[in-house]
């Protein structure tokens, strides 16, 4: 795989021509290893400090997707610790090249993980709903599909940018029976569904899910018709700043995404608003599939707190 340097892959996240929550992660990952390989800095800290900065910039990108300083945290926390060791340049360079390929490694493994252990969820005769672009989430599916189990799977659009025709057409070319709906009909469509599979950007301490823009109100029609509402999500989308009481950031985007320009040009009385995610309540998810099991959306804190003790000594701003 061939690493963008920090200002490509920065835009490449902004622009969404990289999506999902762990191609994301993993793509913050290979442009540090880059700037590591290349940059001219003369000394350890030198690079650290470089590190650092740009490590910054690619967690502005996209500021509700978790995984991003979660990845770049994993780098700069085991950076500092060679530091404190006093590494020569070289040694330095060569830890966070290391520390970068671990997290890729981890990131790829988990959604594996994640696929097994999802794939015990979905039996034959099921049908399926799934919302935006999960890997994660893709993966359970894939993976249940690769054990002959018959099912059926209902894709959302998920507008205004389309993510779940991607999801789609990756499921059918795998020779998954897929449906595609606007995100509008799901409640027309919801009492076919025994079970609802939707990945996750972000998880808080109590549980809630910060996912695509459209997941809350999937999950409060699947709660309404009792119909199992699944997250699959990687441990490094929970955000552990939530512990202290902060709260996630929703992003939102250009209403350009909405509306055309011209559009909204004809129409200047007219306001657009374009959140790129919401906020699923705890009490309407049943279950959260990671990589380290299936926990209860009101078990997730204790799995937090064992994975991040100190949550307010991660963050290198």
């Amino acid at each position: 795989m061939t690493s963008d340097t920090v200002d490509d892959t920065y835009l490449k996240i902004r622009s969404m021509e990289i999506r999902g929550a762990g191609r994301i992660a993993r793509a913050a990952a290979e442009a540090l290893k880059k700037r590591a390989l290349e940059a001219s800095a003369s000394t350890a800290p030198e690079l650290f400090r470089e590190l650092a900065s740009d490590g910054q910039r690619l967690k502005e990108a996209r500021p509700t997707a978790v995984s991003l300083p979660n990845s770049v945290n994993f780098v700069l926390t085991g950076a500092s610790k060679g530091l404190e060791r006093g590494l020569s340049l070289g040694e330095f360079r060569e830890l966070v090249v290391r520390l970068c390929d671990e997290f890729i490694e981890r990131s790829t493994n988990a959604v594996a993980v994640i696929g097994e252990i999802g794939s015990r969820r979905i039996v034959d005769g099921d049908i399926v709903l799934t919302h935006c672009n999960s890997e994660a989430a893709i993966h359970v599916l894939l993976t249940a599909h690769n054990q002959n189990k018959a099912f059926k799977v209902i894709v959302t659009e998920t507008r205004p940018r389309y993510q779940g025709r991607i999801t789609s057409a990756i499921l059918a070319k795998e020779g998954i029976d897929v449906t595609l709906i606007p995100d509008s009909a799901c409640r027309l469509y919801m009492h076919e569904v025994d079970k609802v599979v939707v990945g996750a950007d972000a998880i808080a301490s109590n549980g809630a899910v910060v996912n695509k823009i459209g997941t809350s109100t999937i999950a409060l029609v699947a709660h309404e018709t009792r119909t199992r509402f699944y997250v699959a999500a990687e441990t490094y989308k929970l955000s552990p700043k939530t512990l202290l009481g902060e709260l996630v950031e929703i992003e939102e985007r250009s209403p350009y995404e909405v509306v055309s320009e011209r559009w909204l040009k004809k129409n200047r009385g007219i306001k657009v608003r374009n959140p790129a995610f919401d906020v699923t309540p705890a009490e309407y998810i049943d279950l959260i599939i990671t990589e380290q099991g299936v926990f209860p959306p009101q078990g997730i804190v204790f799995l937090m707190k064992e994975l991040y003790p100190e949550p307010s000594k991660v963050d290198w701003r």
